[in-house]
């Protein structure tokens, strides 16, 4: 195994004493690069993930094109209900369709707890070929959607601002909605797994929509089966739970026994670590959109964010994925802004 030349990733989150934070971005494997359009132009979306060599070459492109701190796997959570006997189909402009949802006690009977090396094999595949590649440039992420998200796709069958449906699903046919879940857990726990051994360093669990629910529901619905995921890796390698909108519950996080909170840019750094306290690793929260400013503000911005986070047990990255129009040069000087950060910077 290589030894990492650039542990500051790792070193953030077991929260030894850093000269600066790391820094990543939240899809940055992907849509913004010029050479990563070039791949979509001549293979789906399924094929970029599911074929190691490209799923490889994705990856590394933002650690050499924009110097980022940690590469992330090219992948994609909906890969968990794919693995479960579930259709799942990109839609250019449009994003995800199953166009199968679970609505009863038929539609569960037909989702199985998948054998995760032979039907996300691949995804194994794609993160022991990164580390090889990588040779311990940067620690290298996994990841997984949590189950409560997963859910939301599964049950509402395609994106949604509200996913009304799915809540329904939940408040209704709670039993089932809850078998559902374990479900997802269990897959998920084994393919997280399957992740720390091929090689990902840290991994992330991403709830995109639990800021969806209530406090009471989020516990519910969502905490209680992240926790048993970041139980179950715990022996295996470093986690970030990252929960969109979810603030109400930051100090319900910090006692999960992640490493790491994700945060967006909807709370202030100084709430955010009051809720969280000081003995968790914050992970956030620049706004997607301000990496459309000039670049004169985007590094002035970013000044500011590390000022009020500060540099100890703290990671600078987005608020939420990178946006697909936001120019190269843009996040190549948000990760600048970082690196050029010392604590003489006015």
């Amino acid at each position: 195994m290589d030894l990492l030349k650039n542990d500051l990733l790792l070193r953030a989150l077991r929260g030894e004493s850093l000269e600066r934070p790391p820094v990543w971005m939240m899809r940055q494997a992907g849509r913004y690069l010029p050479d990563y359009i070039k791949l979509k132009e001549k293979y789906s979306f399924f094929e970029r993930c599911q074929n190691p060599q490209l799923a490889t070459e994705i990856t590394i492109q933002p650690v050499e094109q924009i110097g980022v701190d940690a590469a992330i796997i090219f992948s994609d959570i909906l890969v968990v209900p794919q693995a479960m006997g579930m259709e799942v189909q990109m839609i250019e402009g449009k994003g995800p369709l199953l166009p199968n949802p679970v609505q009863n006690k038929n539609d569960l009977q037909k989702l199985q707890l998948p054998d995760v090396n032979e039907k996300l094999g691949y995804v194994f595949e794609a993160l022991a070929l990164t580390k090889k590649t990588l040779a311990g440039r940067v620690p290298l992420i996994g990841f997984a959607g949590a189950p409560w998200t997963l859910l939301c796709y599964m049950v509402q069958g395609k994106g949604s601002k509200t996913f009304d449906e799915a809540k329904a699903f939940c408040f209704s046919q709670t039993e089932l909605a809850h078998q559902l879940l374990q479900m997802i857990t269990d897959t998920t726990i084994a393919y997280c797994k399957g992740q720390a051994k091929a090689g990902a360093d840290v991994v992330q669990i991403f709830d995109s929509w639990g800021g969806l629910l209530s406090p009471k529901d989020f516990e519910e619905f969502s905490m209680q089966y992240i926790r048993q995921i970041i139980d179950a890796l715990k022996e295996e390698c470093l986690t970030i739970l990252f929960a969109k909108g979810a603030w109400f519950a930051l100090e319900n996080m910090a006692r999960s026994g992640t490493n790491g909170i994700g945060i967006d840019w909807c709370i202030t750094p100084q709430l955010a670590r009051k809720f969280a306290g000081n003995n968790i690793t914050l992970q956030g929260n620049f706004d997607p959109s301000r990496l459309l400013s000039p670049i004169p503000e985007i590094k002035k911005s970013v000044r500011e964010m590390i000022d009020a986070f500060g540099t100890q047990r703290y990671i600078a990255n987005l608020g939420h994925g990178i946006l697909p129009n936001v120019p190269v040069a843009h996040a190549k000087a948000f990760v600048e802004a970082v690196k050029e950060y010392s604590l003489e910077i006015v």
